[in-house]
């Protein structure tokens, strides 16, 4: 009789260790809890799925994985991000790389991952399970199977852990992992929110919710000064505070939030220097002299915005654009190019993208996943308290961690 695996969670990481295992010939079950597999890997890039980034090597990779990336050198050097590629290539998606070496499948349509992934599955022989797991069964160290709320109790040699964290609960990822590997002596380090929008102190941004701008770059600044990360994108504004991919990534390198500040510096304008700006500016005023400075920026600005550029650069907005001085301009240029935020706190953790924080990589062997307390128990996926920056990267580490525990069990 072929050994029996049991993966529990049906995300990307589950997927990929359960049709590796069944690969390998063995007896596999998959346990997820939704009727549908891949929930949180449909809403994942808008929709689109950014299955990996293309970066060339694995150094890449782990540069851009802030929390214990020296811990998935054998996962990412066992199935890399070209080979992730392949993959899903060979599973008839065809792929394009777009700005970042962020990967998208051709169609746009996260659906085609999930569905090359499903038939992975299929092809071969996994044993699709909805069930939810209320228990990991363990004996004398060694794991002996799971308890199902329906199911009962189901017997098998390994397990694989892939429930993923406590972002996009609506999709299944509700914590019942970290619960599952607590209760087997496992440590669970802090979990936070990454990749999340922004609560600001600036009480006018409610005003400005729904607004969207494209082509800004955002800077983040620590307490003493110090530039932390940039980047160039799309920016939104909401009741709460900022949102968007931007905002989204620069809320990964704020790793101290509570024990650190944050601000933020927004340039509306990043491809004008000051002076290609002022020369911009006066253009403008030039064709309507007698106008008042509060109508004078609708080629320049989203209407929306204008009204909060006015107050911020302290100019009267009934003043006629033939009075204002160059000294307002140089005011106008500094509102423009560094319109500041002060970062108060993450959003909930429900709306993160990715949970950081999770089971202690200490307890885990990097070369197989194999747990160190638990013999026959695997981890994959964000579970582990691994975390990267947005651009493919924490699918990548889906995909890596659950090849090698697939691999392994």
């Amino acid at each position: 009789m072929s050994k029996r695996v049991i993966v529990i969670g049906g995300g990307p990481a589950g997927m990929m260790a359960a049709g590796v295992a069944a690969q390998r010939g063995l007896h596999v079950k998959l346990i997820e809890q939704n009727k549908m597999l891949g929930k949180k890997l449909m809403i994942t890039g808008k929709g689109r799925c950014n299955v990996t980034n293309a970066c060339e090597d694995v150094q890449d990779l782990i540069a851009n994985v802030p929390t214990n990336g020296s811990f998935l050198y054998s996962a990412f050097y066992g199935f890399t991000n070209a080979q992730t590629m392949e993959f899903f290539e060979s599973m008839g998606v065809p792929l394009k790389v777009e700005r970042g070496e962020r990967v998208f499948p051709v169609s746009d349509k996260s659906q085609d991952i999930v569905s090359a992934m499903r038939r992975f599955l299929i092809e071969n022989n996994v044993e699709l399970i909805c069930d939810r797991v209320d228990e990991i069964l363990a004996e004398d160290g060694h794991v002996r199977g799971v308890r199902c709320q329906k199911r009962g109790e189901i017997y098998s040699d390994s397990v694989i852990l892939a429930t993923g964290g406590l972002s996009y609960q609506g999709t299944g990822s509700t914590g019942d992992g970290y619960t599952f590997a607590e209760d087997l002596g496992h440590t669970i380090t802090d979990i936070r929110p990454s990749l999340v929008p922004v609560q600001v102190e600036e009480d006018w941004v409610p005003e400005l919710a729904g607004l969207s701008l494209k082509n800004v770059a955002l800077t983040v600044h620590n307490s003493k000064g110090k530039k932390v990360y940039t980047d160039f994108g799309e920016l939104m504004f909401a009741h709460f505070g900022l949102t968007g991919p931007i905002v989204l990534s620069a809320s990964a390198h704020m790793r101290n939030m509570g024990r650190e500040t944050y601000r933020l510096s927004l340039d509306l304008k990043p491809a004008l220097d000051e002076k290609q700006l002022d020369a911009r500016i006066c253009r403008d005023f030039q064709e309507g002299l007698n106008r008042d400075f509060r109508n004078s920026l609708g080629k320049l600005l989203p209407i929306r915005l204008i009204p909060q550029v006015i107050a911020l650069s302290g100019i009267d907005p009934y003043k006629k654009v033939n009075s204002v001085t160059k000294e307002e301009r140089s005011q106008l240029m500094h509102v423009i190019k560094n319109m500041e935020f002060q970062v108060v706190g993450f959003c909930p953790i429900e709306q993160a993208i990715i949970t950081s924080g999770g089971v202690s990589v200490k307890e885990i062997n990097p070369s197989t996943m194999e747990s160190k307390l638990v013999s026959g128990l695997f981890f994959a996926g964000e579970i582990i308290d691994v975390d990267a920056y947005t651009g493919g990267f924490n699918l990548q580490i889906a995909f890596s961690t659950g090849h090698l525990a697939g691999s392994c069990c």
